[in-house]
């Protein structure tokens, strides 16, 4: 038993792999032993997500050798990785939109599960790690953090001995990450080797035994995680100290850019969330945040105020002093407003189109166009223009959306937006999957819009992000917003509590409420 337990679960020798354009993994040796959780750390566009899709079998390396348990193999498909007991959460998620909770992992499964007992084991494994998810609701109306929640309930389910996990907590609240921690650490301790993707160094530090950190597709150094700092971590990665948002203190007295005037929606979904008496404001010259956890109402906030879901009465939603409630998104980005969806890819971006396509979906109006026609060296400028100001690391214009890491397809999706110079910005999950450096830098650039005169509303699920660059905080639970409150006037466990609905007494316990516990919150942030 002690003698298999020396045997690297998994090892990779100089493996290398060569897309036309670039180089995304040069010689890369790793070692994983079992009941080792193992951090791979590194910028976007690093290779990380690469050398994981090899070691997957989603794609096959140029170069170099895997050994598994001690004998060389070559991964050809997700389905012989899973065979083998390997296992992986992805960052952009696998699933499909027509189809239900459950018929999505009975996918992954092998043979043909009976989908009565597997929605059974879906509710167990669920209710067991605190991932409340319905296993037969249809997957087109799950916000992100509940599609994050499918994809780790599906490899769960397989009970697989190297767990990959690529950003697994990007939209899970506090108290759940901490609860995945428990369940990882239990994996571990059964011999379970798990390889860990995040950008939250304090996770890293806080989980993992081992980090390897790459920088270019080569690795560039290891550590162990307990015997560092973030801030060490984060020069391991960038190679110098992580960027400090600079930001100043203004006196909000601009223009309403944004009311929201007694919005109440009933949801096309019947697993929806209808939206209850929303009230907010967000004035030029002021970011305004929404905390929340995944799943009470982000996703039909936004549908409302992009103008996705256009409402019954025009008067609920006015955009810079215009009843907009029921206008077009197109007719909302004339009036000053510009929209980054939570969902990169499909909503964000469409992937098989080029970065110079996807500017003018949105960018249309900045002389993109003269008398109906499309000026393409206005465009293709404009996305140059985007991709260099905003570091985006790609192959260029005409790069596929697709082909970029999800770090670099945020900053050009952000990117894109701030360069219209917005009156109104609405931005959701802005740094979901960002490198801390990235983030930083995303944050800073709301920030210089905000002092710009540019009204924001951010929702994100990080708190952390949201003390850092709100001026004001409001909480949506259960469909319901809170009042906003200055940020310099609360804290995280306030705001951890008003997470559970408990700013009004007098309504009836939310959904959220009944899946967590107050206490639990306050304890974990």
């Amino acid at each position: 038993m002690s003698e298999q337990a020396n045997i690297p679960r998994l090892r990779l020798r100089g493996i290398c792999k060569v897309y036309s354009s670039v180089v995304a993994n040069d010689g890369i040796d790793l070692t994983v032993m079992p009941g080792e959780i193992h951090a791979i750390l590194g910028e976007n566009g690093a290779g990380k997500s690469t050398l994981m899709k090899i070691i997957y079998g989603v794609t096959h390396q140029t170069a170099g050798d895997m050994i598994w348990e001690g004998r060389p193999v070559r991964v050809e498909s997700p389905a012989h990785a899973r065979q083998l007991g390997i296992g992986m959460v992805f960052q952009h998620f696998s699933l499909f939109d027509t189809l239900s909770v459950v018929e999505n992992v009975a996918l992954s499964m092998p043979g043909k599960p009976d989908l009565q007992y597997l929605a059974r084991r879906i509710e167990k494994i669920s209710e067991r790690y605190g991932l409340v998810v319905d296993p037969m609701r249809q997957t087109h109306g799950l916000s992100v953090g509940e599609r994050q929640r499918v994809e780790i309930i599906r490899c769960l389910l397989q009970n697989p001995s190297l767990l990959i996990m690529d950003e697994p907590t990007s939209v899970l609240t506090p108290q759940a990450v901490q609860k995945l921690f428990d369940t990882l650490r239990q994996l571990a301790s059964d011999g379970c080797s798990i390889l860990y993707i995040s950008h939250k160094l304090d996770e890293i530090q806080e989980l993992c035994h081992a980090a390897t950190v790459l920088r270019a597709g080569k690795v560039s150094g290891t550590c162990i995680p307990q015997q560092e700092t973030p801030q060490s971590m984060a020069r391991l990665m960038i190679g110098k100290d992580l960027p400090v948002c600079q930001r100043s203190t203004t006196n909000v007295d601009g223009e309403l850019r944004l009311r929201v005037e007694q919005l109440s929606q009933v949801s096309d979904d019947p697993f929806g969330v209808d939206l209850k008496n929303i009230q907010l404001e967000v004035k030029a010259g002021e970011i305004v945040g929404i905390a929340g956890v995944s799943g009470n109402g982000q996703q039909e906030l936004l549908y409302a105020l992009s103008g996705e879901m256009p409402l019954s009465q025009a008067a609920q939603i006015e955009v810079c002093g215009v009843a907009a409630g029921r206008m077009s998104p197109g007719q909302r980005r004339t009036l000053g407003l510009c929209f980054v969806p939570e969902e990169r890819l499909g909503r964000g971006a469409v992937p098989r189109m080029s970065l110079a396509q996807n500017a003018l979906l949105t960018a249309y109006g900045s002389s993109m166009l003269r008398n109906g026609l499309i000026r393409f060296d206005v465009v293709r400028d404009f996305a140059e223009r985007c991709i260099a100001r905003f570091n985006v690391k790609c192959g260029g214009p005409g790069a596929q959306a697709r082909s970029l890491s999800g770090g670099n397809l945020q900053k050009f999706i952000v990117g894109r937006e701030i360069m219209q110079e917005p009156k109104l910005l609405i931005i959701a999950q802005p740094t979901w999957g960002v490198d801390v450096g990235a983030a930083a830098f995303i944050r800073q650039a709301l920030l210089d819009l905000r002092d710009a005169g540019t009204a924001v509303l951010v929702i994100s699920e990080e708190l952390s992000e949201l003390f850092e660059i709100s001026d004001r905080i409001a909480v949506i639970a259960g469909g319901q917003l809170s009042p906003a409150m200055p940020s310099r006037d609360t804290n995280v466990e306030e705001i951890g509590m008003l997470m559970g609905g408990r700013w009004n007494s007098t309504e009836a316990v939310t959904p959220t409420e009944q899946s967590l516990n107050t206490t639990e919150i306050r304890y974990a942030i």
